[in-house]
This record gives C-alpha cells, structure tokens and sequence, in this order.
C-alpha cells in the first residue's frame, strides 16, 4: 500500500503550516505523542497541539469536528459522534476542535460553516461532512473512513481508558459472520474477497442492508485501489465523452470526499450524451446515493437533476 498523498485530495485543506509545527516542542500541553497513544478515545486540540494530532493520525484514524458553544447544531452531533468512535473501540480517535478560540486551525481546514467534520489519514485531510446528520449517515462515513484508512495502511488502535464507552462496548453486538470476514479482508487490503463475502451475505439475506451498503464500498475502493490519480484525471479530461474515464474520476472523487464533483461530473456528462448511452452512468449515481445515504441534501439535489434529464 502507499501512502495518501496531497495530491489524492483534490480540494483538501491545507495542513502544511500545522506539520511544520510538529518540530516545535509544546510543553504542558497534554496532547498525545506521535504514536498509538491518546488522552482518550475523545479529547480537545488546540492550535499549539494540533502537529501532534496529524501525527497520531499516522498510526489510528482521526476524526476532527469543528465546532463552537454558540452553535446548536453542533451541540446535537456531537454526542452522535462520541457514540459512534467510542463503539469502533479504539480504531478511530476523535479529535474536538473549537473553532472561536482556535483560529489558525478554523482557517486551516476553511471552516466557513460549523459544525465541520473531517478526517485525517496518514497526516492528510479526507473532507467528511458539514452539519448535523444522522447517527447512521455517521457510522456509514466513519466505516468508509476505516477503509480508506486500511487502503493506507492506517491500522492502529488507541487502548481504552477507563469510563471510554464501557457501557457501549459489553451492549455492542458481534458482527455477522461473513461480515466480520468482509471487514477483516478489507483491513488485509483483499477486496475480492471482501466483495465475495458481502456477495454470500447478500445471497442468504437479500435485505441485509449492511451487507449492501459494505459491498458498495467496498467496489469503490477495489476499483481505484493502484489507480494513479493524475493519470486518471488527464485521461478524463483529454475526452470529455469517455464513460469509463469519468467514472473513474468519479470514483476516485468519492472516495476522495468530494461527492459534490462526482455527482457534477457524471450529470454534465449525462446531459450531453444520447438517451442509450447513459445507462452506465445512471447506475453508477445510484451506487454513489446508497454510499451517501438519501436524506444526504448532495443526494436529494443530485437526484433531482438525474430525474429531470431522464423525465
């Protein structure tokens, strides 16, 4: 596996002022250490301990939400957040960051809205989502930021401390088998057998919709897992009309976090192509809804276009 590099997060915040900070000693501050260890599964960051959380973020996933006392909004996700990453029992850190009394950070990831969540692999930015959503559109973008993490080679765990979730971790129930065996092929980086184990799921129960929305993404990521990015995106751009080309891209931005120019691309594309020629791309949007989630307003938009150049 290789490492995220800025290049594959087209349109992500610029961090590189806060790494270069990392070399800085912050005495005193209580952030944790460039390694598997945490204060706890949820903890502050500032300004002046934010170099230590990217680096954190090399061994364990990170989970940033942005967000402010005066914000309600944020007063109702938060609490849906620290559920979720206290349940993935230590895979995944969550990292809370007020945005009033830390400027520099609020500019770094151009926090124009609050509350912002967003993701860190490998020292790198994944953009999650903006605004209060559901539990569910939560656990479904922290499961897509576990496989994206695994693809990396960002497998780490932080150990518990006492009082992490306790009472969340003896209610949780045990996976499925065949869905602990698709999660465990994915953190392996072994897509086909994941999609083979999510496939029988399916065939057992066809209204699994954990297994649907598990196989989904994992056909996502084993269709760009070596994919060179620039490459991709030059290939797209030299022919405007290629289908596959597109959705590629399309992929790649999905996976990337930018949901909003996937839709954009495959629509404007769909537009300008003949009635027969649009079927591909139409069931590529439907896969990308159940990825989202359909109370997602990027889906409830992008359904909107589909429907008015089909009808």
């Amino acid at each position: 596996m290789t490492d995220l590099s800025p290049a594959a997060l087209r349109g992500a915040v610029d961090l590189s002022s806060l790494r270069q900070a990392a070399a800085r000693p912050t005495p005193g501050t209580g952030a944790p250490p460039a390694s598997a260890s945490a204060p706890s599964l949820v903890f502050d960051a500032t300004d002046d301990t934010f170099a230590q959380v990217l680096e954190l973020s090399r061994t364990v996933p990170v989970v940033v939400d942005l967000w402010a006392d005066w914000c309600g909004p944020c007063k109702q996700l938060s609490p849906v957040i620290e559920k979720v990453v206290t349940e993935l029992d230590g895979r995944v850190v969550l990292v809370k960051v007020d945005v009033d009394a830390n400027p520099q950070l609020a500019q770094a990831f151009r926090a124009q809205s609050i509350p912002m969540v967003v993701g860190l692999v490998g020292g790198q930015p994944v953009p999650l989502f903006t605004g209060a959503v559901p539990e569910q559109q939560v656990r479904e973008v922290l499961g897509q930021l576990l496989q994206l993490a695994a693809q990396h080679g960002v497998t780490g765990t932080v150990p518990r401390e006492d009082g992490d979730g306790a009472e969340t971790e003896s209610a949780e129930a045990p996976l499925p088998p065949l869905h602990a065996e698709a999660f465990a092929a994915i953190e392996e980086g072994d897509y086909a057998r994941a999609i083979a184990a999510y496939e029988k799921a399916l065939a057992e129960n066809p209204r699994d919709a954990d297994a649907q929305a598990g196989l989904g993404q994992v056909r996502l990521l084993d269709r760009v897992q070596g994919v060179d990015l620039a490459e991709a995106r030059s290939a797209a751009a030299a022919n405007p009309s290629d289908v596959p080309a597109a959705l590629l891209v399309a992929d790649l931005d999905v996976t990337g976090g930018h949901v909003d120019d996937a839709f954009e691309r495959l629509l404007d594309l769909m537009a300008a192509l003949p009635d027969a020629e649009r079927g591909p791309l139409r069931e590529r949007l439907l896969e990308y809804f159940g990825l989202v989630g359909d109370t997602d307003p990027r889906v409830l938009r992008a359904r909107g276009r589909l429907a008015s150049l089909l009808f």
